[in-house]
């Protein structure tokens, strides 16, 4: 199924398939030169991506079946860097979830992030088995990633809770290369409850969900000049009445309604996605 839409890129017309069309790319685009961001967060694709391995020092993947373990080189980097910094400091081993398909692009799910290979997933739970070993194939696909919120209630649960997320959150903030992580509201009240230093904390955007996993976006690459970036984030730590807001009658009527999840516009991918596609 194809519709017609107006480029954000280009202001012309273009045909946009379905993501069934992107679903069924097992490849990603084999290239000499540097990996290519096309497009924004949530409409574009992906040009050189790169595959994560399943296994590696401070981390495994899970859900290997989804076939998201695709991003940008710089994507795969981070996740080794934050891994072997997890493991150097003994806070237990990361659970990787979904990065993105073999050239990025909508999913059948209807996720409308993760698109051009600059996210993704990290699990809250530290494991002490997947510390210990290497999780079988059955293991990565039947584990649940448990909410770190305590039942009914927006706070944070001690007993799934440690300094390690915490600290893990604050080295994924402080790499340069982080243009923001989404957290639960309830997490980002802990963190600013913490009496950790809060100058990492500005990165720390509160947002929907993620209770059970925290979403890392990087920054477009600086080579890569069709990857449009997010607005900037507001200065501050978002310690203040901007927080306040998520737990307000206002927010929750919103999250009740599915208006908070609902998208704002049609999908509309830049026209240099086709060509992505057909590669």
């Amino acid at each position: 199924m194809f519709f017609l839409a107006l480029s954000a890129f280009s202001g012309s017309a273009v045909a946009q398939p379905a993501a069934h069309a992107w679903a069924r790319v097992t490849t990603p685009v084999i290239m000499g030169g540097a990996a290519q961001s096309i497009g924004t967060y949530t409409a574009g694709c992906l040009r050189g991506a790169a595959a994560l391995p399943q296994d590696g020092a401070g981390y495994q993947t899970m859900r290997l079946s989804r076939k998201r373990v695709y991003g940008h080189p710089d994507l795969i980097h981070f996740i080794e860097k934050l891994g072997q910094t997890t493991a150097d400091k003994g806070w237990g081993t990361l659970l990787i979830g979904d990065l993105g398909q073999p050239r990025g692009g909508p999913t059948l799910t209807g996720h409308r992030s993760h698109q051009t290979g600059l996210d993704v997933d990290i699990w809250y739970l530290l494991s002490r088995e997947a510390a210990a070993r290497s999780l079988s194939l059955d293991e990565r696909e039947t584990w649940g990633a448990p909410s770190v919120l305590a039942v009914r209630s927006d706070a944070v649960d001690a007993s799934r809770w440690s300094p390690a997320n915490e600290k893990i959150l604050e080295a994924a903030a402080r790499m340069p290369e982080v243009e923001r992580i989404f957290v639960n509201p309830g997490v980002k009240r802990q963190l600013c409850a913490s009496r950790m230093p809060h100058d990492w904390l500005r990165k720390i955007r509160p947002w929907w969900g993620h209770d059970d996993h925290f979403h890392v976006r990087l920054k477009c690459p600086a080579s890569n000049s069709q990857c449009q970036g997010q607005e900037l984030i507001p200065e501050g730590d978002g310690c203040d009445a901007s927080l306040d807001w998520w737990f307000s009658a206002e927010a929750r009527e919103q999250l009740r309604s599915g208006k908070a999840r609902k998208p704002a516009a049609a999908l509309v991918l830049p026209e240099q996605c086709q060509t992505v596609l057909k590669e």
